[in-house]
């Protein structure tokens, strides 16, 4: 099976120096929608992986709440790492200062398992507001994890996990409030310093920046300095540090004035940084809660969560250096439930994911950059990757990752702009009736051909302005237009066709005085269809597609089923009717208010006389009695109503085509 190639180099935020491959591949920089892409390979490797439609920073992202989990209490602070194949992540709850693991197995597209950790023996820090995961030189992971919300309650821990993410059994020691300096600590990053380990943190309490010293060893307990409170935070919720052309950089979110702090450290940590308040363009931040960095095709983007309004913002930096960032809020009902903490941002193939924890109802949020689907090739692992285009006009990203995971691994990321078409003027997308023809018509200034590229039922002549074609279904028709700067446009016009059906029933034979239900189930059916039949007489509805006849003699209807283009189709039923048998009702009620069931009668329309028709009580006794066919029993004897039960009936006549009828039968008055 093959292997699962993931990006890491580029966006870890651990490992923040990054490999920039230059010239593995040539591309173009700019194409048409739909016009072929062909790139050249300028390295030889030993595995390849071609992205074409990468997830993309500029995008909205898709934020999902993964649902309230039972293993999270006031979730405060999460992290995510990759061990191997697998994923794995860590929460610490602030309602009960436990760790729980999660697990991601192989894909950070599964909803994590989670399992508690616990408290491990109390060494867990108060209120957590921040876990760093990170790695030594001799494979250990080391999990550091600060909390609390004063002096008194302020403590830093460290959980070794040893050489496996997987152990749910670690070691781990509370360093206490090191040096007593420590006051509501938030967004603590460790480095790796020419062979020493470096941390800092930042105090919300009373804005002060603070280092840590671990020497070569990240085992050992620290050394703490109060660096002092000259460095611009404004009550700080977190902070990470961002590496950049030989310049180190730290930048935190303040909850004090929506604010971002940017510290300058120059070309070493070591270096006592210099701080300073940024503005924002565009949407502020609210409430920030955390921070995040990723750094994709050479640009910087910052992504902060918004506690009070349940959102993330991003933050678009062409320039550490700049005096102002600009940002652009995202929001998504009941995706983000007062986000607290968010983790880096990890590709894992053509998906970017990072995740964030929710305080206000104990669940997790996934927030996606997925793969576009608009590429009609998404990935390949070839040497000479296949010829594929765009569909849609936008930026993509294009990677290439060779030798992955060996020391020779390179990594580069061009980005591609896909252009709408040329202004030209071409028909648009229609439909005809069945059987009809349509002449299609494009024109362009700057197009030095055209090429009409179907084949059926298409005019002889398919190099020209105008074609004329007469599709029998639904057919795309594709015309290819070249350009001087080497820009192809290939679209089409789609012509669908109306199928319309009319089907009315089959003709049939009803017996005198019967109704019956027209319309059959060919019949298209739809809100956009409208239905007629004519004539008018004896129907109930003629505009229904299945209206109830009762024609007292031979019929013919016609069912008109139209469109709202005008197409249409007609199809007619013959009703024979004949007089082979009487037509009564088996019950009636003579207090309805229907004229239909209130009274009881000869229903039939083909008599031509009627001897009698009479109706007797249970006894015997006759209560109805008539010659006249129209005539019926309205349920009264002598002016009185007759009581409910069965009734018994008897008639005698002749129909229209001079056939005797003698009959009886029973009928349920019903009060």
């Amino acid at each position: 099976m093959r292997k699962c190639l993931v990006f890491v180099a580029l966006l870890l935020v651990s490992q923040l120096n990054y490999i920039k491959a230059q010239n593995l591949f040539n591309v173009p920089d700019t194409v048409c929608i739909r016009q072929p892409v062909k790139i050249t390979p300028n390295v030889s490797a030993s595995t390849y992986y071609w992205g074409f439609c990468s997830g993309y920073m500029l995008n909205a992202p898709v934020q999902t709440n993964l649902g309230i989990d039972t293993n999270l209490f006031k979730p405060g602070a999460i992290v995510v790492e990759r061990d191997g194949q697998n994923y794995f992540g860590f929460v610490a709850n602030t309602a009960t200062n436990t760790l729980v693991q999660l697990n991601y197995g192989r894909s950070l597209g599964n909803k994590p398992i989670t399992t508690v950790i616990g408290s491990m023996n109390n060494t867990m820090p108060k209120d957590a507001a921040k876990l760093f995961l990170t790695k030594d030189s001799t494979g250990n992971w080391f999990l550091f994890i600060i909390g609390g919300t004063t002096p008194t309650n302020s403590t830093i821990a460290r959980v070794d996990f040893g050489k496996s993410l997987s152990n749910l059994n670690p070691s781990s020691v509370n360093f206490g409030n090191l040096g007593g300096v420590l006051n509501a600590p938030r967004g603590l990053f460790i480095q790796n310093v020419g062979g020493s380990y470096v941390g800092f943190l930042a105090n919300q309490m009373d804005n002060k920046l603070i280092r840590l010293d671990f020497g070569n060893n990240l085992s050992i307990t620290p050394n703490v300095t109060d660096m002092g409170a000259s460095f611009g935070f404004g009550t700080p919720s977190d902070m990470i540090p961002v590496y950049d052309n030989g310049f180190w950089f730290a930048f935190a979110t303040n909850l004090g004035n929506n604010l971002l702090t940017r510290l300058v450290f120059g070309t070493s940590l070591n270096n006592i940084p210099t701080g300073s308040f940024l503005g924002l363009i565009g949407d502020p931040m609210k409430g920030p809660s955390s921070l995040t960095f990723a750094r994709d095709c050479d640009a910087f983007y910052f992504y902060v969560t918004n506690s009070l309004a349940n959102s993330v913002t991003r933050i678009d930096v062409s320039n550490l250096l700049s005096a102002q960032f600009r940002g652009t809020e995202y929001t998504v009902a009941n995706a983000l439930n007062t986000p607290n903490s968010i983790t880096k941002i990890v590709r894992e193939r053509d998906n970017l994911f990072c995740f964030v924890a929710n305080v206000g109802d104990n669940s997790l949020s996934s927030v996606v950059f997925a793969q576009c689907t608009t590429a009609s090739v998404t990935s390949s692992t070839a040497t000479n990757p296949p010829v594929y285009s765009y569909q849609q006009p936008a930026r993509y990203n294009v990677y290439l990752a060779v030798d992955e995971g060996l020391p020779t691994m390179r990594v580069q990321c061009q980005q591609i702009v896909v252009l709408p078409i040329p202004q030209l003027t071409i028909s648009q997308d229609t439909i005809i009736c069945q059987g009809d023809s349509i002449l299609l018509s494009v024109r362009s200034q700057k197009g030095l051909s055209f090429s009409w590229n179907s084949q059926y039922n298409i005019s002889p002549k398919r190099d020209s302005f105008d074609v004329k074609v007469w599709p029998e279904f639904a057919t795309d028709y594709r015309v290819v237009i070249p350009y001087a700067n080497g820009c192809v446009v290939d679209t089409d016009v789609y012509v669908d066709v109306s199928k319309i059906k009319a089907d009315a029933g089959a003709d049939r034979i009803l017996s005198d005085g019967a109704k019956t239900m027209l319309g059959g189930p060919g019949t298209t059916e739809g809100n956009q269809f409208t239905y007629t039949w004519l004539p008018n007489q004896f129907i109930n509805d003629i505009s229904s597609p299945n209206p109830v006849v009762n024609p007292p003699y031979d019929f013919t209807y016609y069912l008109e089923v139209r469109n709202n283009f005008g197409c249409y189709a007609i199809d007619t039923v013959v009703v024979r009717v004949t007089c082979n048998d009487l037509n009564l009702p088996n019950a009636f009620v003579p207090e309805s208010s229907n004229p239909q069931s209130n009274r009881f009668g000869l229903l039939n329309h083909q008599i031509m006389k009627l001897n009698y028709f009479k109706v007797f009580d249970r006894w015997g006794k006759l209560v109805f009695e008539t010659t006249d066919v129209t005539k019926q029993w309205d349920g009264r004897i002598n002016g009185n109503a007759a009581p409910m039960g069965v009734y018994v009936w008897e008639a005698d006549g002749f129909c229209v085509e001079n056939k005797r009828f003698k009959r009886n039968g029973n009928v349920t008055l019903i009060r």
